[in-house]
């Protein structure tokens, strides 16, 4: 299952050492809910090797102004503190998986 990131344990999770995957989403977004089942999936298939997580845009303003998210959903990929890469919008799962495979 994602982790439900937060302004509160985002760095916890960042000094996990994994590379981290955050969707940046709202409850109201049609986009979000599609993309959803997706992250779902990409966490258990990934558990272990990246941190698969949902951020609710509307509870965490720090990290949306940290990270620069104006739309949702966003979904940054993390690697050593860094985005290394984004995706702005509803994407198809292959388009996440190359992107989780490149964070290896």
């Amino acid at each position: 299952m994602e982790k439900i990131i937060t302004d509160a344990n985002f760095q916890n999770e960042l000094a996990a050492g994994l590379p981290l995957v955050v969707d940046f989403s709202a409850t109201w977004c049609g986009p979000c809910r599609r993309v959803a089942p997706i992250i779902e999936e990409l966490a258990k298939e990934y558990e272990g090797r990246v941190t698969v997580g949902k951020c609710d845009v509307d509870e965490n303003e720090n990290l949306c102004a940290q990270f620069g998210v104006r739309n949702v959903p966003t979904i940054l990929f993390i690697k050593d503190g860094q985005v290394v890469d984004k995706v702005v919008g509803a994407a198809p799962k292959a388009d996440f998986v190359k992107k989780i495979e490149a964070l290896l």
